[in-house]
């Protein structure tokens, strides 16, 4: 069962006033790669290695206009891939830490590279490796599919699933609750 703290959204305005709350600090987004950034799957080539990820266009743009607005991103991920450097470069993520065990020890070292703190931070996770790193976030969020005991300790799981733009819906509710989205959303139509 959901606690408190957490809702389940199925359109843009309702948002939990915890989690609005909570993203109105935000100034650094932590995310995961597989079911967060990506579907979850992994598909592996005849020799074995990794051979294709896909990630969401909306996801990158919504990443782009964080970091536009001076928010910075990062991800922290148990694999390692060099389609995820590729797609960090491509959007200017600046901030990623592959292969990682612990991820909670790699959030922490990210937090004194940016000189910023716990209560900076939204972390995005799908399962349980990623619990230990979202305990030190101010803003802990969940991809729809998210696992149900991740899902519970959030603060807000999106509606969407990881991979099919469940990112771009955090950042979405971080520029709005920031007051940031409207102006952007004006520069966009031009």
């Amino acid at each position: 069962m959901p606690n408190a703290f957490n809702t389940h959204v199925t359109n843009q305005s309702t948002i939990h006033p915890q989690a609005w709350e909570r993203a109105t600090q935000v100034k650094l987004l932590v995310l995961d790669v597989d079911g967060v950034l990506t579907n979850g799957q992994v598909f592996f080539g005849h020799d074995g290695k990794e051979a294709l990820k896909a990630f969401d266009i909306q996801d990158g743009l919504g990443i782009k206009l964080l970091e536009q607005c001076g928010i910075a991103t990062a991800i922290i991920t148990g694999r390692n891939s060099k389609m995820v450097l590729a797609r960090c470069d491509e959007l200017g993520i600046k901030h990623v830490f592959m292969g990682v065990d612990n991820k909670a020890i790699a959030l922490e070292e990210l937090l004194k590279r940016t000189q910023l703190t716990s209560n900076d931070c939204a972390v995005m996770g799908d399962d349980w490796p990623d619990l230990p790193m979202m305990k030190h976030a101010a803003l802990r969020v969940c991809p729809a599919q998210g696992h149900t005991a991740v899902q519970e300790y959030a603060h807000f799981t999106t509606s969407r699933a990881g991979g099919y733009g469940a990112v771009r819906e955090v950042c979405d509710l971080i520029l709005k609750a920031q007051h940031r989205y409207e102006e952007l959303l004006s520069q966009a139509r031009g």
